[in-house]
């Protein structure tokens, strides 16, 4: 096995994620990084750009939700790849329904990818960070996390579950050597969804008044990178002008 580590990022999209494998993988880890099956293509774009860079990365079509495949995700990187050092849970799932027009199959595909998949990547990370006691991990959280409003029960509801594992991971592991951190990304992200659906993007921008996913990856390194003498276990990142 190469002496070097590895940066697991679950949901390693256009924004946050793929920022974050960027980041790492500048650093010096190997980045893994994992969409399901259907987004392969744009991994593999991903993938390249760090090369690139003169990075290395490993693409992984998975379904986070599903336990099996979790399981032998990060069992091969163990074995295969380098020991996993640190591991970001960054799967979205932002849904807007009135509570009456939220069915049973949303409210539980989005508590799925949202929270339920983040528990079996905290599970399985931990698993083997603890016999090393070394390592962090990364919950991605949001506006959600932290208040429920109106059309966003199925979202929030996820997301708070997402907190409550990153508290109780932190409390746990904590004295294993081991940093959970959880992040309040409070705010529009800079991203091909934004671009395509807000007209005015490019003033945004330019103002600063939109979050930069290079800015939000530059803080996850910090995180990973502090002193165990002052770790943060919640990170609020918003704009300047963002109401709060």
């Amino acid at each position: 096995m190469a002496a070097t580590k590895s940066c697991l990022v679950i949901g390693a999209g256009d924004a946050t994620g793929g920022a974050a494998a960027r980041r790492f993988a500048a650093g010096g880890y190997v980045a893994c990084i994992t969409r399901r099956a259907r987004h392969l293509q744009q991994l593999e774009s991903l993938a390249a750009t760090i090369r690139q860079d003169g990075g290395t990365a490993h693409p992984f079509g998975v379904d986070a939700r599903e336990e099996d495949q979790m399981v032998s995700l990060i069992e091969k990187i163990e074995s295969d790849i380098a020991p996993l050092e640190v591991a970001i849970f960054n799967i979205g799932a932002n849904v807007n329904f009135g509570i009456t027009s939220t069915t049973t199959r949303v409210y539980r595909k989005v508590w799925e990818m949202a929270a339920f998949a983040g528990f079996l990547m905290g599970r399985e990370a931990a698993r083997h960070m603890l016999p090393r006691k070394s390592g962090t991990i990364i919950f991605t959280g949001a506006t959600a996390s932290m208040r429920g409003g109106p059309g966003y029960a199925a979202f929030a509801g996820a997301k708070f579950a997402l907190r409550a594992l990153a508290q109780s991971m932190a409390r746990e592991l904590g004295p294993h050597n081991i940093h959970v951190a959880h992040t309040v990304i409070d705010g529009m992200i800079d991203s091909t969804f934004i671009r395509e659906n807000i007209p005015n993007v490019d003033q945004l921008r330019d103002d600063d008044k939109i979050l930069n996913p290079e800015h939000i990856a530059e803080q996850y390194w910090q995180l990973h990178k502090q002193p165990r003498t002052a770790w943060t276990h919640e990170l609020d990142l918003r704009p300047w002008a963002e109401k709060w």
